[in-house]
C-alpha cells in the first residue's frame, strides 16, 4: 500500500469526516457512519478509490509519501 494522499488532502479528509460524524451524532442519524471512510483514509494516507483511479495528490517533495519509481 503506497501512500497516495498529500498533506492537504489528508487534513481535508480528516476535517470532513469529522464534520460528517458530528452532524450524525448531532442529528441521531446513521448517516454519521459514513464519515468514517474520509476519516480513516486520512489517517491511512492512501486511498483504495485514488489507486483504482491511478491518482496521486502527493508531492515528490512530502515526507509523508513512499514515492513509486518505474
Amino acid at each position: 500500500m503506497t501512500k497516495n494522499i498529500g498533506k492537504v488532502d489528508k487534513i481535508a479528509r480528516i476535517v470532513i469526516g469529522v464534520l460528517i460524524i458530528l452532524v450524525g451524532i448531532m442529528t441521531g442519524s446513521w448517516l454519521g457512519i459514513i464519515g468514517l471512510i474520509p476519516l480513516a483514509t486520512g489517517i491511512m494516507g492512501w486511498c483504495p478509490l485514488y489507486d483504482i483511479f491511478k491518482i496521486n495528490t502527493c508531492c515528490k517533495n512530502d515526507e509523508c509519501c513512499e514515492v513509486k519509481k518505474d
